[in-house]
């Protein structure tokens, strides 16, 4: 009995995820001082507003991150 291998080489790509059925990009802002982070919004202004409502509250926080959680897709090429 002998085994036998078979190895295929694929070119495929990788896109964001644009289909009408791709779930939506979100954005969300989280501070880099006490971790604490927006909502996920589809809407930037609303991760944004929340920045400038966290700095009212704490003065001393000035450095935030943000998240963009955007869906991609692959395909293989015939």
């Amino acid at each position: 009995m002998s085994v036998r291998s078979v190895v295929r080489h694929e070119k495929w790509t990788l896109t964001p995820d644009r289909e009408p059925d791709a779930e939506p990009t979100t954005y969300a802002m989280a501070c880099a001082v006490c971790e604490e982070s927006s909502a996920a919004s589809e809407d930037v202004a609303d991760s944004q507003s929340w920045v400038l409502e966290h700095c009212g509250r704490n003065p001393s926080h000035h450095t935030f991150r943000e998240i963009i959680t955007r869906p991609w897709r692959t395909w293989r090429h015939s």
